[in-house]
């Protein structure tokens, strides 16, 4: 707790992007349209946009966090006056922005999804059957000809 007031900002911005997010991934898996759970279409559609938008505001969490650090370390690196140490953007801060905008467009996927579903109804086919078709071998020979089919097929009539 001795930290500095933006390090500990930047810390509960960070974890609450990863509570968000966990949040966002277990209504997302109940959101889907494969999974069994979650009722029916229209609900799974809406728990589809509740995962949406914590996704993006846990990527809005995320980023907001990463700009703030950022933010203090080019003001402090360029401040003449500032005499302690002096740190530099790392790759930690930029995988923190990829990650957060990863977050934010799957957000937005996510929330188009719930326009897919109520605009376009489904269409149903009809099944008419199989057709059958009678081999040389379930064909009966006989001296009258016999108007009926047989009565048994064997597994070439279905090829």
């Amino acid at each position: 707790l001795s930290l500095t007031g933006y390090i500990q900002a930047c810390r509960g911005l960070m974890i609450s992007a990863v509570c968000l997010g966990f949040f966002g991934a277990v209504f997302g898996l109940v959101g889907m349209k494969c999974t069994k759970v979650g009722g029916s279409d229209q609900t799974k559609a809406k728990i589809a946009c509740l995962a949406g938008l914590m996704f993006i505001l846990s990527g809005l969490c995320s980023m907001t966090s990463c700009s703030l650090y950022a933010n203090r370390i080019t003001s402090e690196f360029f401040d003449p006056s500032f005499v302690a140490q002096k740190y530099e953007l790392g790759a930690a801060l930029f995988i923190g922005w990829a990650g957060a905008s990863l977050c934010i467009i799957g957000g937005i996927i996510f929330c188009f999804s719930i326009a897919e579903n109520s605009n376009s109804a489904r269409r149903g086919y009809a099944y008419n059957g199989a057709t059958s078709v009678m081999s040389s071998r379930t064909k009966v020979h006989n001296s009258v000809p016999d108007k009926t089919p047989p009565k048994h097929f064997d597994k070439n009539a279905y090829v």
